[in-house]
């Protein structure tokens, strides 16, 4: 896919810093119930945390139990990238920003008792998040 946001390999290093970095770039998971955005219960948007690019919308956020933000649909559905992921033996749905392909998290069927039925789980480093009254 061709990306908006384009940078090398070092520039995105330098701008995220290591930890944002392996989870962004190389695809790395955050440890369960470790991220800050995991309890963030105020009226905002969630954007990538590599490009700041509009991906979830603090309505559709759900507790989901998993210890990574949960969210039930994105923006909108071009905001994000879904790319088949059999890195682990089974296969998944790796979700990446449509708008420079860094990693986010995965997205699976089991969001029962939400609207769509899905659960987007995220990374919280890999989000950024911005309050709106």
């Amino acid at each position: 896919m061709d990306y908006e946001v384009k940078k090398s390999d070092a520039e995105w290093r330098e701008d995220l810093g290591p930890e944002r970095y392996a989870v962004l770039r190389g695809a790395a998971t955050e440890r369960a119930w470790t991220g800050e955005l995991l309890d963030e219960a105020r009226s905002g948007v969630y954007t990538c945390g590599a490009c700041n690019a509009e991906l979830f919308k603090s309505g559709t956020k759900f507790d989901s139990g998993c210890g990574w933000p949960s969210f039930y649909e994105s923006v909108r559905p071009e905001a994000v990238q879904l790319i088949e992921d059999r890195s682990l033996g089974v296969v998944r749905t790796e979700v990446r920003c449509a708008n420079c392909g860094s990693h986010l998290g995965h997205v699976f069927d089991d969001g029962f008792g939400t609207p769509t039925g899905d659960r987007y789980c995220m990374n919280s480093i890999s989000l950024n998040f911005t309050q709106v009254e």
